[in-house]
């Protein structure tokens, strides 16, 4: 089962994001903000990371910044999702090596799309017969 840190300082958008890919098979991590990630990061060692970009204690650029300088972590890949629209933002995110960048509010189908592309997800189960 694809474990998923989902780092947000809005309790709402960790339950959502939670919500819709434990729908899909994985298990879910919170985080608060950005030293709490890099803690579970080291920790649960999760399959992908969805991070926001503006927290307290530590921002998401930073985050992406010291999961690279950790070789235990640097592979982890990492999706953004965040309220942060520029340009600047997105180019700097990319070359910092995330594998996608979406926006807030997000789509549900987008956002596992995105997941997708990162994560092999178990396929569902089929409904038993009756």
């Amino acid at each position: 089962m694809p474990k998923v840190l989902v780092v947000d300082d809005e309790p709402n958008i960790i339950r959502i994001v939670q919500f819709c890919l434990e729908m899909e098979g994985c298990t879910v991590i919170g985080a608060a903000d950005g030293r709490e990630a890099l803690d579970k990061a080291e920790s649960e060692l999760p399959d992908l990371i969805i991070l926001d970009i503006m927290m307290p204690r530590m921002d998401g650029m930073e985050v992406l910044r010291q999961l690279g300088y950790q070789r235990a972590t640097r592979k982890i890949p990492v999706i953004m999702l965040t309220a942060k629209t520029s340009s600047w933002d997105v180019a700097e995110a990319r070359q910092l090596g995330v594998k996608d960048y979406l926006t807030k509010p997000f789509d549900r189908d987008r956002l596992l799309t995105a997941v997708r592309r990162v994560l092999p997800l178990p396929p569902k189960a089929a409904p038993k017969p009756e």
